[in-house]
């Protein structure tokens, strides 16, 4: 049994891997100042904006220092698309007054199924 022993490094202590190829994602430091004169960075991702206080390790509530890099990607961003939009991609004012009034009338005589389906077929 003692030849069947893992031996070399300890589980979990360190990486056999290399970082060589591997493409990290954009980001930016942003300075904070504490009241009592500390001051400390934070790393955020490209484009996250970042909060105008931040709590540091000793807990005291620290301001943001100097210039904030401006999102770059404000124009390129996409707007968000809500459940509505997406379904008005998808089918008309009256196809869906048409599913509206089925489903009112299924529903008022009392023939909804329990499991979510009421296509036929």
């Amino acid at each position: 049994m003692a030849d069947r022993a893992l031996r070399g490094m300890q589980i979990g202590a360190k990486s056999m891997e290399s970082e060589e190829g591997v493409v990290f994602a954009d980001r930016f430091t942003v300075k904070y100042q504490t009241p009592s004169g500390e001051v400390f960075e934070v790393t955020m991702a490209a484009g996250a904006v970042p909060p105008a206080t931040w709590e540091s390790k000793t807990g005291e509530i620290a301001e943001i220092v100097g210039d904030v890099p401006e999102e770059e990607d404000a124009k390129a961003a996409k707007p968000v698309r809500t459940h509505w939009d997406m379904l008005r991609e998808r089918r008309s004012i009256e196809e869906l007054d048409q599913v509206l009034d089925q489903q009112l009338t299924l529903l008022r005589e009392g023939r909804l199924r329990p499991e979510g389906s009421y296509r036929k077929g």
